[in-house]
């Protein structure tokens, strides 16, 4: 029997702001947040840099409150970052690391954490686009965890019967997953108060071990 592997849908998105100073601390959440939905979370930190130090370029050599958008896109297993704003002639400059100017020093950690990055001229501006490299194997894959690897290897041999006919194949779309993982969590609830045991308390006990570790991981 073939395994299978759910697929995880990252489709591109983009989110116009005036670039300011206060926008700064919602950006980095917003990107937490998409890239932990995503199955992200090791790229995060780097992510919220990268955007972080971008817009703050915008702000210190085009101005305050201008229209600016932040797209956020997988380029194979790399995240891509696209900070577009409408000043074509204010080029992003990477300064040396011997340079003593305050000005151009965000893109030097931009150029530390990031896989590569550059400028585009474009017809409205320019696009300063970042790409960070992730643990992902496939664009569509699971960052490699072995707590997701067990649960797949449950998934597959639990869901084949059921889900894989279906579709008349064993690769399951992530609705599907998540309907096998509702019947499997409630079989098991079943299994533990069959054993007398209190399946609430159980369920308590879970979501607070998940909890844990997905705040160790943002």
């Amino acid at each position: 029997m073939s395994a299978c592997r759910y697929e995880v849908k990252r489709k591109s998105w983009e989110l116009p702001f005036l670039a300011e100073p206060e926008e700064v601390a919602g950006l980095r959440r917003i990107m937490r947040l998409h890239l932990n939905h995503w199955g992200l979370p090791g790229a995060v930190e780097a992510a919220q840099l990268c955007v972080s130090e971008l817009v703050a370029n915008v702000i210190t050599h085009v101005g305050a409150g201008t229209p600016t958008t932040l797209t956020v896109s997988m380029k194979g297993t790399h995240l891509r970052l696209e900070v577009q704003d409408p000043d074509s002639r204010s080029l992003p400059t990477l300064l040396s690391a011997h340079s003593e100017e305050e000005a151009g020093r965000g893109l030097s950690l931009v150029d530390s954490v990031a896989d590569r990055w550059g400028v585009m001229l474009t017809a409205s501006g320019k696009t300063t686009w970042v790409e960070l490299a992730t643990e992902l194997s496939a664009a569509n894959g699971h960052v490699s965890d072995p707590r997701v690897s067990k649960a797949e290897a449950v998934l597959a041999l639990y869901g084949y019967s059921e889900a894989a006919p279906r579709q008349g194949t064993s690769l399951l779309s992530l609705a599907a997953a998540e309907e096998v993982s509702v019947h499997l969590i409630a079989d098991l609830l079943h299994w533990l108060c069959a054993h007398g045991r209190d399946p609430d308390e159980a369920m308590d006990r879970a979501q607070i071990r998940f909890e844990s570790e997905a705040g160790q991981l943002a």
